[in-house]
Formats: C-alpha cells, sequence, structure tokens
C-alpha cells in the first residue's frame, strides 16, 4: 500500500521523472500552455507554481534556485521577468489544466496546462520558408497524397503493392 507517499512515478525512474519535470515546466515557461497527458499535468502543477513562487521573489538567491530547475536560459529570463510579474499580486493558484480528449496511440487521457491569462505564445523563431501559391499548394498535396498511398501500399507488400504502382517501379 502507498500509504502517506504523494506524487506519481508515472512508470519511471526517479532520474528520468525528474529529468522529464525539468524538461515540461522548461516548455510551459517559454510556450505558456503545452498538452500532456492528465498525469503528468497534475505532478507538474506543483513544480511550476513553485517556479513562479521563486519568480515573485525576484532576489539572486530565487533565480539560482530556479536555474537548477529549468533547463533553459531563456526560460529563465522569461519566467522572472515576464511571468513573476504577471503574479506579483495573486497568492497561488497561477495554473489552469484542462482535460482533453484520449490520445490516438494509447488512449491515454490528455490535458492542457497553461499560465493564467496567457496570451497565445509565439512558435520559436526558426529560418523562413518560401511562401507558396495557392495554386502550387493544390498540387503539392495531390503529390504528397499520391506518395502517401505508395508508401502504405508497399507496407502491405504482396500483389496488391505490385499492381497498384502504375509505373512498374517504386522509388
Amino acid at each position: 500500500m502507498r500509504h502517506r507517499q504523494a506524487g506519481r512515478k508515472l512508470g519511471r525512474t526517479m532520474a528520468h521523472r525528474e529529468m522529464m519535470m525539468r524538461n515540461l515546466v522548461t516548455s510551459l515557461v517559454l510556450y505558456e500552455k503545452i498538452i500532456t497527458t492528465a498525469a503528468k499535468a497534475k505532478d507538474l502543477r506543483g513544480v511550476a507554481e513553485k517556479m513562479v513562487t521563486l519568480a515573485k521573489r525576484e532576489d539572486l538567491h530565487a533565480r539560482r534556485q530556479a536555474a537548477e530547475v529549468l533547463t533553459d536560459d531563456k526560460a529563465l529570463k522569461k519566467l522572472f521577468e515576464t511571468i513573476g510579474a504577471r503574479f506579483r499580486e495573486r497568492d497561488g493558484g497561477y495554473t489552469r489544466i484542462t482535460k482533453l480528449d484520449y490520445r490516438m496511440g494509447d488512449g491515454a487521457p490528455l490535458a492542457a496546462i497553461e499560465f493564467l491569462g496567457a496570451e497565445p505564445a509565439e512558435p520559436p523563431k526558426t529560418k523562413a520558408k518560401a511562401k507558396a501559391s495557392p495554386a502550387d499548394k493544390g498540387a503539392d498535396d495531390t503529390a504528397t497524397r499520391a506518395r502517401r498511398r505508395r508508401r502504405r501500399r508497399g507496407k502491405r507488400g504482396g500483389a496488391a503493392a505490385e499492381t497498384a504502382s502504375p509505373s512498374g517501379s517504386e522509388a
């Protein structure tokens, strides 16, 4: 029996579980809303709220304590400059967990965890991609669908894969 033992094991070793929580809280600080399983979200809530409490203190020791948990300097800076300032007058309850649907692969219940008052976070800046015209997009979609169809038929194997290919040879 697990009397008086708080927390979930989540099917992982202690080191794996701690690192996973560090990665999740870093992502939560950076993006302000993430989607994960319901059990992970419930465990993450406690870690995230401790980070916000540290950010509200705004002293060097609190910054160093938060740096031990967060795995990214950008997240640390955002935590202390933006998130800590947003919750300066609030005494707790900085996050919201919203239950979502079930995951397709294994049926695990999903949940979204976000900071209260979060605006939609911008995705990380990457190299600009060339924008395609709407006419090109339709051609790409058709080619992509055909490629996926050939790939699926190839995975099935047998006579269906051989007769399905019009050219007679698969690339």
